[in-house]
């Protein structure tokens, strides 16, 4: 999913749950897989009638309007998204073609937990010759440290903030005020 800010290089790219994750339980040949987390004949869950043995519900249990509705990972995805926003609001140029990725945890979190050392909230990659700068936030580690919904708002825009002024090579209190002032 990407989303753009005015006509500028602004986007935000967050994981996409449609596109299945490559990797040993998914088939390169367009096959349906196997694996345990796709259902019956290649259909994810949602994606089916029925339950698997032909029982149950026909819809969904909660409506669109609803807010349960939306998962954790949507909220998540969204609060990155107007963090980002923000930023590009008060900042503008400077953040023209950076773009804010969203990964469920970080890459060799197994290596960190054996060698116990804290996993990283986030990760900056400075920009290629075929691409942009990517800032990158890794959920799974950002829920865990924090208590509630309000202290997640909170602390997604400031590592949202802390990455992006490592990318720009500010003071984080100089690029938002509101920089850590809400606790």
């Amino acid at each position: 999913m990407q989303s753009s800010h005015h006509d500028s290089g602004f986007t935000v790219r967050l994981a996409d749950p449609d596109v299945p994750p490559t990797g040993a339980g998914s088939a390169s040949d367009g096959a349906p897989s196997t694996g345990s987390s796709v259902g019956v004949r290649g259909k994810h869950f949602r994606q089916r009638r029925r339950n698997r043995h032909g029982r149950g519900l026909r819809g969904e249990l909660m409506l669109p309007t609803l807010p349960g509705y939306r998962t954790r990972s949507d909220r998540f995805d969204d609060l990155v998204l107007d963090s980002a926003e923000r930023l590009h609001d008060i900042w503008g140029k400077p953040l023209d073609g950076v773009r804010f990725a969203v990964d469920e945890i970080p890459p060799g979190l197994e290596q960190l937990v054996a060698d116990h050392t804290p996993a990283p909230m986030g990760a900056f990659t400075a920009a290629t010759a075929e691409e942009g700068p990517v800032i990158t936030l890794y959920r799974r580690v950002v829920e865990q440290a924090c208590g509630g919904r309000d202290e997640l708002q909170d602390l997604v825009h400031d590592v949202v903030v802390e990455y992006t002024a490592e990318m720009l090579g500010v003071p984080p209190e100089s690029l938002d005020p509101v920089y850590r002032r809400r606790y």
